[in-house]
C-alpha cells in the first residue's frame, strides 16, 4: 500500500514537472522572441567583419563585404548551429563596401571610389579578376563619402546613393547625388538632393528607395523615394547640374529651397522636390536610419510581404514600413519590428526561403548591440503576430488593417486610440525639432465585418504632418494587445 502511494507521489511530481517544463516552453505573446527567432553568428577573433552588404552567390554561400574592403563568403549561411558554419576570405584591398550585386557570373561591389566587377576564374575560391565597371564620380578622402551600391533593376542598372563631404557639403563632383550604371558601364545623374544615404533597396514593383539621415535640410531620418528627375531636398550638390551629362538627364537645377520654411511648402514651388515618403520619427525610431529590404518571400516570413524593412544602425533594430501611392507619390507608415541585433544593423538581405540575415557596425556611431561587428539571421517560427498589418490614408481619417480579428467592442471604442501629429522645419541648421503640433480628436471607429480592418474617422488629418497613432485599447478576438502598438503615417497628400 505505501509503495503504491509512493508511486502515485512520483508521477504527481513528474506529471507536474512535465506541465511546468512545457508551459516554460510556452512561446511568451509579449515577446519579440515568440514570433521571430534572432540568431548570431560568431565572428572569428582574426576578421573585422563591419557587414557594409549582403549578396547570395549561385553555390548558396552569402557573400559578405566590409567596411574594411574585404569580402568573405559564408560558406552555410542556413546551418542549425551558426557556431559551425564558416567565413572564407575572397577578396581584399578594396574600400568600403556598401554594395554587392551578382549577375552572369561576376561579383559587382560599389566601393567609396568606384563600381567594381570581380570574378574567381581559376575556381581558387578567391576573385582573381577586377575591373572598373564606372568611376564616375570623385573623392576627397573625407570619412563621410559613403558610396551605397543597389542590387540590379530591371533594366540591369547599378544605383548608387553618395554621400555629401563630410555629410554637409559637395568637394567633389557628385556628392549628394544618385546615379545610375547600365550594362555599359555608363553613368546617368539620376536624382540630386541627397545627404548622408545609410542603405538603398528596390520595392516590388522595382522603385528605387534609400534611406537619408538627419542633418542639414534633413529635420528626421527618413525613407525616400529616388524619383529619376527628382531632387531630395538637400541643395549642397546642386553645383553638379553643370555638368553636361546631369544636365542631359535631369533638366535645369531646381530653385533653391528657402531655409526655416516647412518641406510640403517649398514642394508646391519646386516641381523636382521630392518628399521623404516616410519619416522615422526621430528618437523614438532611432537615429540612424540604413539597410532596405523587401520581402518578396511570398509569406515565408510572415504576414508582411511585400513590405519593406529597414533596419537603424544606431537602435540596432529593424522597422518595418508599409507605402501607398497618394497623388503620383509615394507616402506611408513605420512600425516598430525586432530588436536586438548585437551591433548596430546596417546591412539587410532576404533569402528565397524567408530568412532574414543582417550586417551590423558600430565603428563611427555607437549602437546599442554593443558589438563591434555581428552577422545575425532572423527566422519566423511560424507564429503570427497580433501586429498592425498596414495603415491606409482617407480624406477624413485612416484604414487599418491586423494580422488577426480584433475584439470588435474594444476597436470600435475612440477611447482605444490617440493621435498627435507634427512636422519639421525645413532648414539648413542640422535637423529639427518637432514642431507645429495638433491632437486630432478621433470620431468615430467603424469594424469591418471579419473583424480585421478598423477604419477611423478624424476631424481633421493635417497635410505634411506626420500622424502618430497610439492604439493601446485595441485587442484581438483572445484578449491580447498588439505587440507594437504604434504606427507614425508621413501624410504629405491628403487622398481626394
Amino acid at each position: 500500500m505505501c509503495k503504491q502511494i509512493l508511486i502515485n507521489l512520483i508521477l504527481v511530481a513528474c506529471l507536474a514537472s512535465f506541465a511546468s517544463a512545457q508551459e516554460a516552453k510556452k512561446p511568451d505573446p509579449t515577446k519579440e522572441d515568440s514570433y521571430y527567432k534572432l540568431e548570431a553568428f560568431p565572428i572569428p577573433e582574426h576578421i573585422s567583419l563591419e557587414a557594409g552588404s549582403l549578396e547570395w552567390m549561385p553555390n548558396k554561400q552569402l557573400a559578405i563585404s566590409t567596411r574594411r574592403g574585404d569580402i568573405f563568403m559564408l560558406d552555410e549561411p542556413f546551418i542549425k548551429d551558426p557556431a559551425e558554419a564558416t567565413f572564407k576570405p575572397w577578396a581584399s584591398g578594396l574600400h568600403e563596401v556598401l554594395g554587392l550585386a551578382y549577375k552572369d557570373g561576376w561579383l559587382y561591389c560599389t566601393q567609396r571610389c568606384e563600381l567594381t566587377r570581380m570574378k574567381d576564374t581559376n575556381k581558387d575560391g578567391k576573385a582573381d579578376v577586377f575591373e572598373t565597371v564606372s568611376d564616375g564620380w570623385d573623392i576627397t578622402g573625407d570619412y563621410h563619402e559613403y558610396a551605397f551600391g543597389s542590387k540590379f533593376d530591371k533594366e540591369g542598372n547599378i544605383w548608387v546613393v553618395l554621400c555629401l563631404t563630410g555629410s554637409f557639403t559637395s568637394d567633389a563632383k557628385y556628392r549628394g547625388w544618385c546615379l545610375r550604371i547600365n550594362s555599359e558601364g555608363k553613368l546617368i545623374p539620376t536624382c540630386s538632393g541627397i545627404r548622408s544615404p545609410g542603405g538603398i533597396g528596390m520595392n516590388c514593383a522595382g522603385d528605387m528607395f534609400y534611406t537619408d539621415n538627419q542633418g542639414p535640410w534633413n529635420g528626421a531620418c527618413s525613407l525616400k523615394w529616388l524619383r529619376p528627375g527628382s531632387f531630395q531636398g538637400h541643395p549642397g550638390g546642386n553645383k553638379w547640374y553643370k555638368e553636361k551629362e546631369a544636365a542631359e538627364a535631369m533638366g535645369p537645377e531646381p530653385t533653391a529651397p528657402v531655409s526655416k520654411s516647412r518641406l510640403m511648402v517649398e514642394a508646391q514651388k519646386i516641381p523636382q522636390l521630392e518628399p521623404p515618403c516616410c519619416y522615422f520619427p526621430y528618437p523614438e525610431m532611432g537615429q540612424s536610419a540604413a539597410g532596405v529590404a523587401c520581402d518578396t518571400t511570398g509569406g515565408k516570413f510572415g504576414p508582411f510581404a511585400g513590405q519593406l524593412f529597414v533596419t537603424d544602425q544606431s537602435h540596432s533594430t529593424v522597422m518595418r514600413v508599409c507605402l501607398e501611392k497618394v497623388q503620383g507619390h509615394y507616402q506611408g507608415a513605420c512600425i516598430p519590428f525586432r530588436q536586438g541585433f548585437t551591433s548596430g544593423a546596417l546591412s539587410i538581405l532576404f533569402a528565397d526561403n524567408g530568412t532574414v540575415f543582417c550586417g551590423g557596425t558600430n565603428r563611427g556611431w555607437g549602437s546599442r548591440g554593443s558589438k563591434p561587428d555581428s552577422l545575425d539571421r532572423l527566422t519566423w517560427t511560424g507564429v503570427t503576430p497580433f501586429e498592425i498589418l498596414e495603415m491606409k490614408a482617407k480624406k477624413d481619417g485612416f484604414e487599418l488593417t491586423f494580422t488577426q480579428p480584433v475584439d470588435a467592442e474594444k476597436a470600435a471604442d475612440v477611447k482605444s486610440y490617440s493621435m498627435k501629429t507634427y512636422q519639421h522645419i525645413y532648414q539648413a541648421d542640422y535637423g529639427s525639432p518637432k514642431v507645429d503640433d495638433t491632437k486630432p480628436e478621433i470620431t468615430k471607429a467603424e469594424v469591418s465585418a471579419d473583424k480585421k480592418s478598423v477604419r477611423l474617422t478624424v476631424d481633421k488629418v493635417v497635410e505634411g504632418h506626420v500622424h502618430e497613432l497610439h492604439l493601446d485599447g485595441v485587442q484581438n478576438g483572445e484578449g491580447l494587445k498588439l505587440l507594437h502598438p504604434v504606427a507614425y503615417y508621413s501624410l504629405n497628400y491628403i487622398p481626394e
